[in-house]
């Protein structure tokens, strides 16, 4: 008999890559429009260059330290709510056996069963335990601030450098179209990556994210020409 393999759904890869995916667009929308606002302002290459630079490492920074601070919070919380089981766990461990049978009884188990899985648990692991059935927290979705920062700075520079490079080397009269037709093509990717990814409609959700794209960029755009011709 042939042994049957665990079924692998596309959820569970669905966190890591939003995030990822999230990054990069920011930085790809954030940069293309920063690039083309200026542009339509008349400013020279040289200019325009280094605000798409500026915007690069200022959103990568402002990604990272907000991403850090929000995951640390979280990891408080956590650490606090462990705590605090843990406490509760040497004052009334009766109690707290009781509590995760209670648990399991709501999640469908019989309540003699529910009391030998809760007593086994609590034996082998009674904090881990009540963390994952009563809490909702493991090992694996602990909070990591700095891993989170360091992401979410590093797919934003990505995101960002795409934009960036193509106003490097285009030419004047060409940078707003090309940077405009690069990101957009770039993100109709991406959006059709992470939805292929999450079992999403594919075309959807790529036009979805390059139209409100597009608009972020065309909004940027008009504020740098309307600046442009007044200042």
């Amino acid at each position: 008999m042939r042994r049957r393999k665990h079924e692998r759904h596309q959820i569970g890869r669905t966190g890591w890559l939003r995030a990822s995916v999230l990054g990069a667009n920011d930085g790809i929308v954030s940069t293309s429009s920063l690039i083309v606002g200026v542009a339509a302002g008349h400013a020279d290459h040289a200019n325009i260059l280094l605000s798409g630079v500026a915007g690069l490492v200022a959103g990568a920074m402002s990604m990272a330290i907000g991403e850090y601070v929000s995951v640390h919070s979280q990891a408080d919380t956590e650490a606090a709510a462990l705590e605090q089981e843990r406490a509760e766990l040497e004052d009334d461990f009766v109690g707290e056996h009781r509590e995760l049978t209670d648990i399991y009884v709501h999640r469908g188990l019989e309540l003699g069963l529910a009391k030998k899985v809760a007593e086994q648990l609590m034996q082998h692991d009674a904090l881990a335990a009540h963390a994952r059935d009563e809490l909702g927290l493991s090992a694996r979705t602990a909070a990591q601030p700095i891993q989170a920062a360091l992401t979410s700075a590093g797919s934003f520079a990505t995101g960002a450098i795409i934009p960036l490079s193509v106003a490097a080397v285009a030419l004047p009269r060409q940078l707003i179209g090309l940077t405009v037709a690069a990101s957009l093509l770039c993100l109709l990717f991406l959006g059709g990556v992470a939805a292929k990814a999450g079992g999403a409609n594919v075309i959807r959700a790529a036009v979805r994210v390059a139209s409100w794209s597009a608009l972020a960029m065309a909004v940027t755009a008009g504020v740098g020409a309307l600046l442009g011709t007044t200042i």
